[in-house]
């Protein structure tokens, strides 16, 4: 079991060094022939294929094994990439993104349900928290290294050549999820409920039961109005004059602060006085530096104001999943996981074509419009420190 845990995070690693994340605005604008109209409305197609994908891949890995579920994200991934290749065309790339939603949500859930139940039979399920962090660091260390060799690549060998490119570290994660152990829970010989009775259990769980639905209401509202700055950052940048080349350091900054962030949860937590305090500043902090994007163009201010976007507001779902998993029994654990997730896709897609309307209009506009949305959130969070269990 403990061999699962290095492999998972070599896996987070892999399946996340996405050589095309620091220059996808340029990609579709330029190769694809898209405004951000379309750029956003791509990202909420993803994001809507991954809210009805979520609970049926992670009832997959509750009903099946959370092995199946991880080695079949990979090679799913390198056909998405491979059609998003084939024709630069608008509805290729729909279906596109629709295959590589089945490869998301495949592994989303079902890699940390495997965590958490290896960690579970090792005796170590109180260490979760700061597991489920690490993960979150190594799956930024992948955006990272592909941030900064994305834009590299590009600059040297074409817009495309990123994309391919990731396919490499796709195939050898492939590999090394091939050599996951399912944990006993599931292949224990038990009785499993049926592929119906495992989702069903799992939806009615996140709904009932009240510390689950507090959690997972903040999680999906936060994480949706945060999300956007994800595809606006690089027409941040471009108004604010910084050439493409270094785009991939400033992806790679938004990564490292991140990963800054996730190594001190525990000591940030004990600094700001409570468990639901450290949530609260995850959307008063990006409502801040969304503030200061709308109201500058100054690549000095730019830049910081970004990194102040995702330092506390991108890292606060490794929070949750830690404190969700503690309300949750291992046989619906993926589902239930799947399930929350869905919902915070759905805001996703229902929230990013908005932005990206406002965005052709007015950037600037736009921050604002954020900045006053995380305002509220943060000022209305419901979240109770009981339902905060370590």
């Amino acid at each position: 079991m403990r061999s699962n845990l290095w492999k998972c995070k070599a896996i987070r690693v892999l399946f996340w060094t996405h050589f095309i994340s620091s220059v996808i605005v340029p990609f579709f604008r330029g190769w694809g022939g898209l405004d951000f109209t379309q750029i956003m409305f791509l990202n909420g197609w993803f994001m809507f294929c991954c809210f009805a994908l979520e609970i049926p891949t992670g009832t997959v890995a509750d009903r099946f094994g959370r092995k199946i579920s991880v080695v079949l994200a990979c090679p799913i991934g390198v056909a998405a990439i491979t059609l998003f290749l084939s024709y630069p065309h608008f509805a290729v790339f729909m279906l596109a993104e629709a295959l590589f939603a089945v490869s998301y949500t495949l592994m989303s859930g079902a890699e940390e349900a495997l965590v958490y139940d290896s960690l579970e039979q090792l005796g170590e399920a109180h260490t979760s928290k700061r597991v489920f962090a690490q993960l979150d660091a190594y799956k930024l260390g992948g955006i990272l290294i592909g941030a900064l060799a994305g834009s590299v690549i590009a600059k040297q060998l074409g817009i495309t050549m990123p994309l391919r490119a990731q396919m490499i570290p796709l195939l050898v994660a492939f590999g090394l999820a091939l050599t996951l152990r399912e944990p006993p829970a599931l292949d224990g010989g038990r009785t499993r409920r049926s592929y119906r009775e495992t989702m069903v259990e799992g939806v009615r769980l996140l709904f009932t039961n009240a510390s689950l639905r507090q959690l997972a209401i903040d999680m999906v509202c936060v994480n949706a109005v945060v999300w956007p700055i994800i595809l606006l950052y690089q027409g941040l940048l471009e108004r604010a004059g910084l050439d493409l080349v270094w785009f991939g350091t400033v992806h790679a900054g938004m990564a490292l602060i991140q990963i800054a962030v996730l190594a001190n949860v525990e000591r940030i937590e004990r600094l700001v006085g409570s468990r639901r305090r450290l949530l609260v500043l995850g959307a008063l902090t990006p409502a801040l530096g969304y503030a200061l994007l709308g109201v500058s163009a100054a690549i000095w201010l730019v830049v910081p104001s970004i990194m102040l976007v995702c330092a506390l507001g991108l890292t606060r779902l490794p929070l949750f999943t830690s404190y969700m998993n503690k309300h949750l029994p291992s046989d619906v654990r993926a589902t239930a996981l799947s399930t929350a997730s869905m919902l915070r896709t759905f805001a996703i897609a229902l929230f990013n074509p908005l932005c990206g309307l406002i965005a052709d209009h007015s950037l600037a506009l736009t921050a604002l419009f954020l900045a006053g949305c995380a305002l509220l959130l943060a000022l209305f969070s419901r979240v109770r420190e009981e339902a905060l269990v370590d």
